[in-house]
């Protein structure tokens, strides 16, 4: 906002009623201020140059959503799960122009990740890889072995792969790649149902 222009009547008193042009305003409010001697009514002109909102600022105020979706119990491997989270998110999901879709695993023996989502074979060479890599039964060095030998590996599997994803929301659809797919990596011979925990957020 530009300086107020005071013009009193008189220079050696204020009277009652002083107008004050205020530069960049388009509509006129009046606004009663004390001083020491008279009691102000202030006129704010606005002018054209503080133009209204456009069409495209209204309604844009930033939205939230969260839901929780369970997955049913799956054998241990990896499973492309996009399709059940869109059947339990679309109609929320559909509501957002632009926005973020994070997704949070409820669990430590199970993991989320963003892949190949047509060869399935793809997730066979994972689950190959993730045997491989972390090591199960009695030669392994694990001390955790309260809850059953696949365990522990459960654990170091879930933490490399994490239980979260961040996913851009455009037009009311998760803007992921052509193959790409939300798959959920379950580690445990003897699974249960996973939740994962859903929250959009955007406009």
């Amino acid at each position: 906002m530009q300086a107020a222009v005071v013009s009193p009547h008189s220079s050696s008193f204020i009277p009652a009623t002083t107008r004050v042009k205020f530069v960049g305003y388009s509509s006129i409010t009046t606004l009663p201020i004390k001083n020491q001697r008279r009691r102000l009514s202030l006129n704010l002109r606005h002018t054209d140059s503080m133009a209204a909102p456009s069409p495209s600022s209204v309604g844009t105020a930033p939205k939230w959503a969260q839901m929780t979706v369970t997955i049913p119990a799956q054998r241990r491997g990896c499973h492309l799960i996009t399709s059940k989270i869109l059947r339990d998110i679309g109609q929320d999901l559909s509501g957002f122009k632009c926005g973020l879709a994070h997704f949070f695993l409820q669990h430590t023996s199970a993991s989320l990740t963003v892949n190949e989502n047509y060869d399935t074979d793809v997730r066979a060479d994972t689950e190959t890889f993730l045997n491989k890599v972390v090591p199960e039964g009695r030669s392994a060095p694990w001390k955790h072995t309260l809850e059953g030998p696949d365990d522990m590996p459960a654990h170091i599997k879930s933490s490399m792969f994490g239980c979260s994803l961040t996913i851009p929301i455009t037009d009311g659809k998760l803007n992921m790649g052509t193959w790409q797919g939300i798959w959920l990596c379950e580690h445990r011979d003897a699974a249960t149902p996973r939740k994962v925990v859903i929250t959009l957020n955007g406009i």
